[in-house]
């Protein structure tokens, strides 16, 4: 980001199977083998972490909360958002939860506004939370690696593919200085996925030959106008609803369950084809995204995932994720719950929450814990490709075509602007008639 307001290098691509054996998939990513969490705090120093906060809105905040009750030594001391009210309710909300505490030490000249402001706070940081409206995040992700920083970086990692490549090369470059990156792809962190991904890794479900994998709801919240609001602020305000902001909600949301399916198999897919429209969000209020989308993934081994997600009000909801494989079947769902059955439907395995950790905060608990034992995290990669598989998920339903991964993964197609202020014009604008222009499948280009 750049202003405020009161060329990318070649990326070495291994083969998705090479990065799936040479990655903890199954654990997280965490290179700490042997250690249990309740003796890995503080084991190699009690320095006090120095932490910055960019991008205050509710995930923000929540995961600085987070941060700061993963390690009794982390100190908040900067934050940094385009909007000076939001980066002020989220002060307040952090210092009243740590009232008495000094640990929320933000002062006034380390409060940051503007689009520039992520600069500053991450300067101030030995650890960053990076939880901007996506669009950004390659950017902020890559000055913060360059910087020397820890990070925690909520998904998608980014909206077009060439941040997709810019988060893989920083991504490379964090790795081999240590550095540990967490992404917000909580279920790796959460006790019912991690119990189901080890019985996949002993064969007890057999081969994955398909799954269904879906985030269907009513929708999320909506910023009226206001008048004499600029048109980029309107945007900015209402991030959700515009691509170059937010990159639709099959990436802001369904990421989580089409990561789970690359996970589980062990792979990326090769290809994606699927359909999807406006049929109930038709509204200027709600920009130019889809309220649904429907994408067939088929995988180099052979599985199809069938992959939907929704955003309308009134139908069915579910969120979770189902596979079949050559001995079982497994079901899943975000809330704790987890079961297998054989081919007959006879019980094999079931997990049921038993009173599991928030797995929002054991992604902080394990990131500082590994900061602390100089080991290393590297969700970075994973969060690329997944939100890779995601970006061509959209691909495919925007232009109604069958989007071959290697092919897609050469676009040039530019969402994000390399600068933004507060005088730009946004990427798309409303017509005459006040609606934003909608991707059409059959003509829409999307490489």
């Amino acid at each position: 980001m750049n202003n405020s307001k009161n060329k990318h290098k070649p990326i070495l691509q291994s083969s998705r199977r090479d990065f799936c054996k040479n990655t903890a998939l199954f654990t997280a990513g965490v290179m700490l083998p042997g250690m249990k969490m309740d003796t890995m705090a503080n084991v190699f120093n009690n320095k006090t972490l120095k932490l910055a906060v960019v991008g205050c809105g509710g995930r923000g905040t929540g995961a600085a909360n987070q941060a700061l009750k993963a390690d009794e030594n982390v100190e908040l001391v900067a934050m940094a958002d385009a909007f000076e009210d939001r980066l002020s309710g989220s002060l307040q909300s952090l210092q009243k939860e740590f009232e008495g505490s000094k640990r929320v030490n933000v002062q006034d000249k380390h409060r940051y506004v503007g689009f520039d402001a992520y600069k500053k706070a991450i300067d101030q940081a030995d650890v960053v939370i990076l939880a901007t409206p996506p669009g950004f995040r390659p950017y902020h992700f890559e000055y913060a690696v360059n910087a020397g920083k820890h990070v925690f970086m909520e998904k998608p990692v980014a909206t077009d593919v060439p941040g997709i490549r810019k988060v893989l090369e920083m991504a490379k470059i964090a790795k081999e200085n240590k550095l540990n990156v967490v992404v917000g792809l909580q279920r790796h962190y959460q006790n019912n996925y991690l119990a189901i991904a080890e019985k996949i890794k002993q064969n007890e479900v057999g081969k994955i030959l398909s799954g269904q994998v879906y985030w269907n709801g009513a929708g999320v919240w909506v910023n009226p106008r206001e008048s004499g609001q600029s048109e980029i602020e309107y945007q900015m305000r209402n991030w959700y609803y515009f691509n170059w902001l937010c990159g639709d909600h099959i990436l802001e949301q369904h990421i989580h369950n089409i990561d789970v399916a690359n996970w589980f198999i062990g792979e990326y897919p090769v290809s994606a084809q699927g359909m999807g429209g406006r049929l109930v969000r038709t509204g200027p209020e709600h920009g130019e995204i889809f309220d649904h989308h429907f994408v067939e993934f088929k995988y180099p081994s052979g599985a199809v995932i069938s992959s939907q997600c929704r955003h309308q009000p009134g139908t069915w909801t579910k969120v979770g994720e189902a596979f079949q494989g050559t001995k079982g079947i497994i079901d899943m769902n975000d809330a704790g719950a987890a079961n297998i059955t054989d081919l007959e439907g006879n019980n094999i395995f079931e997990y049921r929450n038993r009173r599991d950790p928030n797995p929002y905060q054991v992604e902080h608990d394990k990131l500082f814990a590994s900061i602390r034992n100089k080991g290393v995290i590297s969700d970075a990669e994973n969060g690329a490709k997944s939100t890779m598989t995601a970006i061509m998920g959209r691909m495919a339903t925007y232009s109604g075509q069958v989007i071959n991964w290697e092919e897609a993964l050469k676009s040039d197609q530019v969402l994000m602007p390399k600068e933004v202020t507060w005088e730009s014009t946004p990427p798309t604008v409303p017509g005459e008639d006040g609606l934003y222009p909608i991707p059409t499948p059959g003509k829409t280009k999307v490489i």
